[in-house]
């Protein structure tokens, strides 16, 4: 990855509150955000089980089906 689109992505990160940074001379250095971050793993989570359960059902059904043409 080229240097600009990696500074690009890190903007995208800072403006969105999932790192900070901070300037020390020519250096740059940039941390994680915990809170923000927890957040959206939290949101992850959620999404994660909520499409197991609907691939689960689309699991059974096609079952179904296929039992059904049998």
């Amino acid at each position: 990855m080229a240097l600009p689109s990696f500074l690009q992505h890190l903007r995208v990160l800072e403006d969105c509150g999932l790192v900070t940074s901070r300037k020390s001379g020519r250096v740059r250095t940039y941390q994680l955000a915990p809170k923000p971050l927890r957040a959206a793993s939290n949101w992850l989570e959620k999404q994660r089980a909520l499409w197991d359960r609907r691939l689960d059902q689309l699991d059974s059904y096609l079952d179904q089906l296929k039992e059904q043409k049998s």
